[in-house]
C-alpha cells in the first residue's frame, strides 16, 4: 500500500462529506498537512510515520465535521460516525429484506397483489421509521450518559483499516446525466401524450391518449412527483460527484412515490386507455402480463434504493 493511496482514501472520505464547492481546496489543504506532518515526524519511515499520523487525526466522518457549520448536538462526534454507518447499513440492507417478506406473506395470503403493494407502503413507512427513531434515541441517550459521566472523547475504535478502499474516479457523474434526460424524456412524453392525444381511430377525428384520461384525476400526479423526484436527485449526483445519505434517502422516497402507485394502477389495469388498446389491438392482454409488469417495477425500484445505499458505503 503506498503512501500516496492511503493518505487519498482517508482524504477521500473526508471530503466527500464537505459541500461541493469547498472540497477541493479542503482536499489539497488536508493533503500538504499530511505530507509536511509525515516529512517532518519521520522522513526515512514514511510508511509507517503516515498511518500514525491518519490515526491520530481519527475518524474521517468525525474529522469532516470540523469543516461544516452544523453541530452535532444530538449525537455527539464521538458515536455520530457510528450512527451514520449503522442507519445506512440498516436502511440499505434490513428494511429492504423485512419489506420483500412482509410483502411475499400477503401476497401468499391474499393473492392480491395490491394488497401486497399497500403493505410494501405501510412496512417502508413504519419500519423504516421506526428504525430512524429507535437508533437516534439510543445513540442519544448513550451521548448523555457517556457525556453525565465525564467521560472523555475516544477515537480509539476507529482504526485505519476502516477506511474503505480508494474511490475509483467517479463516472457516475455520466450515469447520473443520461438518467436525468431519461426521466426528462417520460415526463415529456407523458405530458405530450395528453396534450396532443396522437392516436386517432379509423374515422374518427378525436385523438386519443395512450394513457387512461382518468389518471389525471388521481394516480398520474404521484407517478409524475415520483419522476421530478429522481430527476432531482440525478441532477443532485452530478453537483455532489456521487452519492451521499441525503440522496439516497431522497432517491428511495421518489423511487417510492413512483413505483408504487405504478404498480398499483398496473395491476389493476388501469395505465393504458382502453380506446387506444383496442385501436392498437392490444386489448386482450391478460391480467398475468399487468401483474407481472407491476412486479417488475416493484423489483427495479428496490434494486435502484439499495444501489444508491450501497454505492454511498463504498
Amino acid at each position: 500500500m503506498s503512501t500516496t493511496t492511503l493518505t487519498e482514501r482517508y482524504v477521500n472520505e473526508v471530503v466527500r462529506r464537505l459541500p461541493a464547492d469547498q472540497r477541493d481546496d479542503i482536499a489539497d489543504e488536508l493533503r500538504a498537512m499530511i505530507a509536511d506532518t509525515v516529512e517532518a515526524r519521520d522522513p526515512a519511515g514514511a510508511q509507517s510515520a503516515e498511518r500514525e499520523v491518519l490515526t491520530e487525526m481519527g475518524d474521517p466522518i468525525r474529522y469532516a465535521a470540523r469543516y461544516t457549520d452544523r453541530p452535532l448536538a444530538l449525537i455527539g462526534p464521538d458515536y455520530y460516525p457510528t450512527y451514520v454507518r449503522l442507519l445506512t447499513l440498516l436502511l440499505s440492507t434490513v428494511l429492504p429484506a423485512i419489506t420483500v417478506v412482509f410483502v411475499l406473506m400477503e401476497l401468499a395470503d391474499t393473492q392480491d397483489v395490491g394488497a401486497a403493494v399497500g403493505e410494501g407502503v405501510s412496512t417502508v413507512l413504519t419500519v423504516g421509521a421506526q428504525m430512524i427513531a429507535g437508533l437516534t434515541v439510543v445513540f442519544a441517550l448513550a451521548e448523555r450518559v457517556r457525556n453525565r459521566d465525564g467521560e472523555l472523547a475516544r477515537t480509539a475504535d476507529w482504526t485505519l483499516d476502516d477506511l474503505p478502499e480508494e474511490r475509483q474516479p467517479d463516472k457516475g457523474g455520466v450515469v447520473a446525466c443520461a438518467g436525468a434526460a431519461w426521466y426528462t424524456l417520460l415526463i415529456s412524453l407523458i405530458v405530450w401524450q395528453h396534450v396532443a392525444k396522437p392516436f386517432r381511430a379509423d374515422g374518427d377525428s378525436q385523438g386519443i391518449e395512450v394513457l387512461d384520461p382518468a389518471l389525471w384525476s388521481g394516480w398520474i400526479w404521484p407517478v409524475l412527483v415520483g419522476l421530478a423526484g429522481m430527476l432531482a436527485v440525478s441532477l443532485a449526483r452530478v453537483t455532489a460527484r456521487g452519492w451521499t445519505v441525503r440522496l439516497a434517502v431522497l432517491n428511495a422516497v421518489a423511487q417510492a412515490v413512483f413505483a408504487l402507485p405504478l404498480a398499483w394502477v398496473l395491476h389493476r389495469r388501469l395505465l393504458f386507455n382502453p380506446d387506444f388498446l383496442e385501436v392498437a389491438g392490444t386489448d386482450a392482454l391478460t391480467q398475468q402480463v399487468y401483474s407481472g409488469a407491476a412486479v417488475i417495477v416493484l423489483v427495479m425500484g428496490v434494486s435502484a434504493v439499495v444501489t444508491g445505499f450501497r454505492s454511498v458505503r463504498r
